[in-house]
């Protein structure tokens, strides 16, 4: 995965580490660093004025996680303030994928991706992303992602 840069993203959400979050050695057990895109990922969809998941349940639809992935490049510890950078980097016909970057000032610590369909809540089938959601997204990221 290539590196990123601050100004690749649109939104950040700021999180400071809990002393839970840390592991022996000291530092964020990796684990934890899901949870930090997962929360920055909802309040992505806060910024686009999405309540989620109850906008997309309206239509018999929800977000079901596909991939994850994230590489680590530096630690976090204890009391950081880790700014979480989250974009949409590609709208497909029923997915969306969100780049993600962790950095502490101005160090890079992570860097990933998540995928998420959207599907039927009953049988998970796949649904087409609806227009109202692509429309905020490309407002909101004032350019096209990949399609």
């Amino acid at each position: 995965m290539a590196s990123l840069s601050r100004t690749d993203f649109t939104y950040f959400h700021n999180l400071r580490v809990r002393w839970a979050e840390v592991d022996p050695q000291g530092i964020v057990f990796n684990g934890h660093y899901l949870t930090y895109v997962d929360v920055a990922t909802t309040e992505y969809f806060r910024t686009l004025d999405v309540a989620y998941p109850a906008d997309l349940q309206r239509d018999g639809g929800d977000f079901f996680a596909v991939k994850a992935l994230l590489e680590y490049h530096a630690p976090a510890r204890y009391d950081d303030l880790l700014d979480i950078g989250v974009r949409v980097s590609r709208l497909g016909g029923a997915s969306l994928n969100f780049q993600i970057g962790i950095w502490r000032d101005d160090l890079q610590l992570t860097s990933g991706e998540m995928v998420y369909v959207h599907a039927d809540t009953h049988n998970r089938t796949s649904r087409r992303l609806p227009d109202w959601l692509r429309e905020r997204v490309l407002r909101f990221e004032g350019h096209a992602p990949q399609f």
